[in-house]
């Protein structure tokens, strides 16, 4: 999703052949064929799914669990007590002196105050599994289904589902009349079979944060008023009936309402919204898919900030396909609704035509939509790639070498605040809204850049491209992503994680002393953080000529390739457990003007004001 800190070829082959090719990784199945009602007088739906859970596992499965998300949106919910709770901690005091605060401001303490007919709910009939009905049991937004006969390994058993549902009023992602007006997004909306990997049932209850879904088909049909234009996950079946722009002319409607089929494969959720006033644009990139660019409609100004908008996204997907891996799917949906910013497969909700909050859910495509990593678990492995993918493309289309330092500036300010946890912290879990943001964002955002300073650039953008190749919908954790790095690279690096990831140690080198030993200087490097890194050092000259002198770090077993056509000389090892390290150059010290540690700025190191060093004439 977009945070507030924050201002195509097609897959070939089936989901199953996908699944079969993974050798070392299964996958769950799940088909959803989902029939919908709204009425959209009382806010309220009926629904039916008909589904096949498919078990890839090795393990019998003797429960099934499901995620009822709206049960959330009422007075006293976990959410609601959780928001209120961190609402209490102070971060400290602003420039009036005024507490503030660690809410959500987006949620504070809103769901205490709704109103019957304003809190959502998901009320489930039944759930038969092979035509058996089962027993349940609710755990406010999870529903427990102690299966009367064991799903077996290998197996794939019908499972159908009764629901009906109250829209809440828009308060977090999902829900009615959006501060812009949207009458509906409709986000986590029906009765969802929770994933089971190689970590066990992942059946996390909806306290605010991350979603994780089940790889699979849709095919959702939604019989709404006709009044209503409705967009979402997944491509159209029926556009000449829907009419809109979709298809030719008005489309056709029964009984004052119409159907709405759409279909989607190879996804882990499925999201619709729908206004009255919703206007459609469409973009076709250059080999990409068709982009779908809806937004509700007020006057001559917002239409063209949505058509810079729309044109701007569908201009950088060469770059976005080139450096990331191009997108698998045939269409996007870029959709005014929700509370700011939030990613679904093949759409996302957004407040408004912000060019940056479009890029950064549209790369959620690939780090969310088709890799599906944990965002409970790991939220940085998906915020942190959609945040570095956002701000590179940004700095590609404004040409900011520089371009991932507002990501550093939000970890630097983390890492000082006090308020920072380990990443492996579930994102439920942090103690502060504040610590998972700049955590999940920040440093997530930096643990991506930062590893293009440890492997090189060019070694990064293989490995960018390679990542893609080898975990589109396989659940990719930590050690699978540094993996990949490691063997593009031909480097050690699980040490990156166990520090970046595993502790909230930081890094800080200096220099120290410089002294003279026969004709050359040596320069006394100081490691004064805890992690330790490689270390570029660039030395600049009187006579205006540079060399780069590469320190590597004990822990790698190898060098990075040079970056440039600067001359550089690559030293030998630091090993992490030595304090300083004595590095000699090529001239004396007569000759240097100034040496510096990282002028890339890629390495985060969180104090620089020692990392240079100019020698007086």
């Amino acid at each position: 999703m977009r945070h507030y800190f924050f201002s195509a070829l097609l897959v070939a082959g089936s989901f199953m052949g996908t699944v079969h090719a993974q050798s070392d990784r299964w996958q769950q199945k799940v088909q959803y064929k989902i029939d919908v009602d709204m009425d959209v007088q009382t806010n309220k739906l009926k629904g039916i799914e008909k589904i096949v859970y498919t078990n890839n596992s090795p393990d019998t499965l003797h429960q099934l669990f499901i995620h009822l998300y709206w049960n959330a949106f009422q007075p006293g919910s976990m959410m609601d007590v959780r928001s209120q709770e961190l609402g209490k901690t102070i971060l400290g005091v602003d420039k009036k002196g005024k507490d503030v605060q660690d809410w959500d401001d987006r949620v504070k303490d809103r769901i205490s105050k709704l109103k019957p007919d304003e809190i959502g709910y998901q009320k489930v009939a039944f759930v038969k599994v092979n035509g058996v009905e089962q027993p349940l049991k609710t755990h406010e937004t999870i529903l427990e289904v102690n299966l009367k006969k064991d799903i077996l390994p290998h197996s794939s058993v019908p499972v159908d589902i009764a629901f009906e549902a109250q829209v809440p009023v828009q308060i977090r992602r999902s829900g009615r009349d959006n501060a812009e007006g949207v009458r509906y997004s409709m986000s986590q909306w029906y009765p969802k079979i929770a994933e089971y990997d190689y970590q066990g049932w992942n059946a996390n209850p909806y306290i605010a944060r991350e979603f994780y879904g089940v790889w699979g088909s849709y095919d959702v049909n939604v019989t709404i008023d006709k009044n209503y234009l409705v967009v979402g996950t997944g491509t159209i079946q029926n556009p000449d009936e829907v009419g809109f722009g979709y298809g030719k002319g008005d489309g056709k409607s029964i009984d004052g309402k119409k159907l709405w089929k759409f279909s989607a494969d190879n996804v882990h959720d499925f999201m619709w919204a729908a206004d009255t006033a919703y206007k459609l644009l469409k973009r076709q990139p250059t080999n990409g898919p068709l982009l779908y660019i809806v937004y509700k409609q007020k006057d001559d100004t917002s239409d063209r900030k949505w058509e810079v908008m729309a044109d701007t996204v569908a201009y950088a997907y060469p770059f976005i396909a080139k450096t990331f891996g191009a997108y698998p799917y045939k269409n996007y949906s870029f959709i005014q609704g929700g509370d700011g910013g939030m990613e679904y497969p093949m759409a996302t909700l957004i407040k408004s035509a912000s060019i940056g909050t479009a890029l950064h859910e549209w790369m959620h495509s690939w780090y969310q939509g088709v890799m599906g990593s944990n965002e409970s678990l790991y939220p940085f492995m998906d915020e942190g790639g959609a945040t570095y993918s956002e701000l590179r493309i940004s700095g590609w289309l404004h040409n900011k070498p520089m371009w991932y330092e507002n990501a550093y500036k939000g970890y630097y300010k983390l890492a000082k605040s006090g308020w920072e946890e380990p990443m492996t912290t579930h994102s439920d879990h942090y103690n502060t809204n504040y610590g998972y943001s700049q955590a999940a964002y920040s440093k997530g955002a930096v643990w991506y850049e930062q590893l293009s300073y440890i492997i090189g650039n060019s070694n990064m953008d293989k490995f960018l491209l390679q990542y893609d190749k080898e975990w589109r919908f396989k659940h990719p954790n930590p050690n699978d992503f540094i993996r990949v790095a490691e063997k593009v690279s031909g480097l050690q690096l699980k040490w990156y994680n166990q520090y970046w990831i595993g502790t909230t140690k930081t890094i800080d080198y200096g220099i120290g002393n410089i002294g003279q030993q026969n004709d050359s200087a040596v320069v006394t490097l100081k490691r004064i953080g805890q992690m330790p890194m490689p270390i570029d050092v660039l030395v600049t000259y009187k006579d205006g000529s540079k060399e780069w002198h590469y320190v590597p770090s004990g822990l790698m077993f190898g060098n990075k390739p040079s970056e440039d056509e600067i001359k550089r000389y690559v030293h030998e090892e630091w090993p992490w457990t030595n304090p300083q390290y004595f590095l000699t150059l090529t001239k004396p010290v007569s000759q240097i003007r100034e040496i510096e540690i990282d002028p890339s700025k890629r390495m985060a190191d969180v104090d620089q004001s020692n990392n240079k060093l100019t020698v007086p004439m």
